[in-house]
């Protein structure tokens, strides 16, 4: 597979209208690769470097990998093209703490060029990231109506989702853009 790099910020319109729609983040830590659907991220700049910020549950298995290193990718489908329907399913809703997520998928990994962790062929637009700064949210800080819509207490259970848990705010230097083909 042949990477064509291009600059992340002549995509950010792409980016941007893929993400409510759900794009991956995939991590790997100890050779275990895991990716995620996340619907909320930004593409900017911070401190004068291009950066993608994504936000991660304390109880996703994503996050306790970016933990024990943090890089990301970001995979984005083309413009025009939604997540793939089974890639959403499996990717949105289980956790990689009991599936593997890449195998059931039958995902086509390919190695980072800059970081150690894959894009994935069948989302093209990837974008490579390492972190810069990260911080959880601050729960005093979140209006009231959002908690109880995005954090509701009763819902704990990390397995089912565990909408309780606040947000880890990883804001990553983007490294490496590109499109596999």
């Amino acid at each position: 597979m042949e990477r064509q790099h291009v600059d992340p910020f002549e995509h950010a319109n792409t980016i941007t209208q893929a993400n409510p729609g759900g794009i991956l983040l995939t991590t790997k830590a100890g050779g275990e690769v895991n990716t995620m659907v996340i619907g909320w991220g930004l593409i900017g700049t911070l401190w004068g470097k291009p950066t993608f910020t994504a936000f991660v549950r304390t109880s996703r298995h994503t996050h306790a990998l970016l933990e024990k290193n943090p890089e990301f990718t970001v995979n984005v489908p083309l413009e025009g093209e939604r997540l793939n329907r089974d890639i959403f399913a499996v990717a949105g809703t289980k956790s990689g703490r009991s599936v593997d997520k890449v195998a059931e998928l039958g995902l086509t990994l390919v190695d980072g060029s800059t970081v150690d962790v894959p894009a994935i062929a069948e989302v093209p637009l990837t974008l490579e990231c390492k972190v810069m700064y990260q911080q959880l949210m601050d729960k005093g800080s979140v209006p009231e109506d959002i908690q109880g819509r995005f954090y509701p207490a009763d819902v704990t259970d990390i397995d089912k989702g565990g909408n309780c848990y606040y947000h880890v705010i990883y804001y990553g230097e983007i490294v490496d853009s590109y499109i596999v083909r």
